[in-house]
């Protein structure tokens, strides 16, 4: 058995007769959250920073980038926007994660632990994610949804049964 890549099952397991561009959740991901900038915002949002100048500063990125970026996933869904007004001041907004930037949680630990392992000194990890339940290290993995820990030769890729659904609907309707 390869150890190299997952198993294509059904239409897929012939890679020339399908492309994956047009209907790919890799992509539509990166889409949205794919600039380093992106990152570096959603990080300082999970640290705690809400303030534009806070996040802008924190990500290590311009105010006009940061200004755009935020625009971006906020339009995205994955901020939204808080009013808040210091006395004196005008009000202003203030950038707070939804349920879908808090969703990328494990993607963020999922790169984090690469980056630990494949592209830190010898002096180990510069931040370490701690379970504050019970003291353990966070650890990045892949799970089916019985719980059992899944390697990516074990993995098969096929159509998803919603998806077979409507193109079988479709491929009826055309006949009729």
């Amino acid at each position: 058995m390869a150890t190299d890549s997952m198993t294509l099952k059904g239409s897929l397991a012939d890679r020339d007769s399908w492309d994956a561009t047009d209907e790919c959740s890799i992509a539509r991901a990166l889409d949205v959250v794919g600039t380093h900038s992106a990152m570096m915002l959603i990080r300082e949002g999970y640290y705690g920073s809400h303030r534009f100048d806070d996040l802008a500063r924190r990500a290590g990125i311009t105010e006009a980038i940061a200004a755009k970026r935020l625009r971006e996933l906020v339009d995205a869904g994955l901020f939204c926007k808080r009013p808040y007004r210091e006395p004196g001041q005008r009000t202003r907004d203030e950038y707070v994660l939804t349920e879908r930037g808090r969703d990328l949680f494990p993607a963020l630990v999922s790169l984090m632990s690469w980056g630990d392992r494949y592209l830190s000194d010898r002096q180990g990890p510069p931040i370490q994610l701690i379970h504050s339940g019970c003291g353990a290290p966070l650890q990045a993995s892949v799970r089916c949804a019985a719980g059992h820990e899944v390697a990516m030769y074990e993995a098969t890729a096929e159509i998803s049964p919603q998806r077979r659904a409507r193109s079988e609907t479709r491929k009826s309707l055309s006949r009729g």
